[in-house]
């Protein structure tokens, strides 16, 4: 039986139904799908869990305290929700690199 986690990242221009993929080592298997918002985040969180059975959800730096609250919430405390960060110098490269990129602060 693998271990199955799914990362969730942001980004204007998703598609959560075409922009996913899947990796599988046979026993672990990551899903990754990008979503435009959090209401899209929380759905696919549901999704996840009930048809794919996953154990944990790793979320960009995007994510701000209330929604990881929230997908937590909405998976009823049955599932791991992490957010990946980076250190202060790490978290500046990051907000401008998508700040060039066109992203909203």
């Amino acid at each position: 039986m693998a271990f199955k986690a799914l990362f969730i990242a942001h980004s204007p221009d998703a598609d959560y139904k075409n922009h996913r993929n899947v990796i599988d080592t046979g026993m672990y298997i990551l899903y990754s799908i990008v979503v435009r918002t959090q209401e899209e985040a929380v759905q696919v969180s549901k999704d996840y869990r009930h048809n794919e059975s996953i154990e944990a959800i790793i979320l960009c730096p995007g994510f701000k305290h209330g929604d990881v609250a929230e997908i937590f919430e909405a998976l009823e405390g049955k599932v791991s929700v992490n957010v990946s960060r980076g250190d202060g110098p790490s978290g500046k490269i990051s907000a401008e690199a998508r700040k060039k990129a066109g992203y909203r602060k």
